[in-house]
């Protein structure tokens, strides 16, 4: 599902360039969990925004979904984020004026789905998340984890094959934190989705396939889990 071939990615020039990524490579298989561990600076957020189409590298191949990265324009790109990619961020990033079931429904409305179709998908992610009594609430009427759950709905929304998550739960209490992260497992086993998810929570690291850790730009390690 994601191929990533020497990449390399420095912020700056000349000798005050900060190198983010020294030539890392790795792949990811259809239907794999995986999850990358670093501490804050290791170039984990710089390897998610490559693989996402947010950036490019300086250096390096990457491929998601058999699509090669290298040289598609920024109208490619965004149908690539839009169609095949759902993104998590920490931040949670809903539209603070509309309801639940609203912000989960803009990727539909951008690829113009049929308003029943989307009333309906709309209404079963918020289900399967835990929320579908409150489809009707703001975010600013919701707690944290909530509002992550109608952001994981949302990223999920176009039924993407492959949901990037960048610190899923780093704003969220431990046990809040908990839920969010069955629930990110339990959506890709059901959905059917590739995970790449960044996070330095040791919690997560019991749920992946497989663990990459990243230091200084770098992979140190590689573990197989299931």
């Amino acid at each position: 599902m994601v191929r990533v071939d020497q990449v390399r990615r420095a912020h700056g020039s000349g000798a005050s360039a900060v190198h983010a990524l020294r030539g890392v490579s790795f792949t990811v298989g259809r239907g794999e969990l995986v999850a990358l561990k670093g501490r804050s600076g290791s170039g984990k957020t710089t390897l998610l925004n490559l693989i996402g189409g947010l950036d490019v590298p300086d250096e390096g191949q990457i491929t998601v979904d058999g699509v090669s990265l290298a040289g598609l324009g920024e109208r490619e790109l965004l149908r690539l984020r839009r169609d095949r990619i759902g993104f998590v961020f920490q931040s949670f990033g809903l539209i603070p004026i509309l309801t639940a079931a609203e912000n989960v429904g803009v990727p539909l409305r951008l690829v113009k789905s049929e308003p029943r179709a989307r009333e309906e998908r709309v209404g079963l992610l918020l289900s399967l998340v835990g929320l579908g009594e409150h489809a009707a609430q703001r975010p600013g009427e919701l707690s944290g984890g909530q509002q992550q759950r109608v952001a994981i709905a949302r990223a999920l929304a176009n039924r993407p094959v492959l949901l990037i998550a960048d610190e899923p739960t780093g704003q969220l209490d431990a046990g809040t934190s908990v839920v969010v992260m069955d629930l990110i497992q339990a959506l890709v086993r059901s959905e059917g989705v590739t995970a790449l998810v960044a996070t330095h929570d040791t919690q997560w690291l019991g749920l992946a396939d497989r663990v990459l850790e990243l230091n200084d730009g770098e992979i140190t390690e590689e573990r197989v889990q299931h």
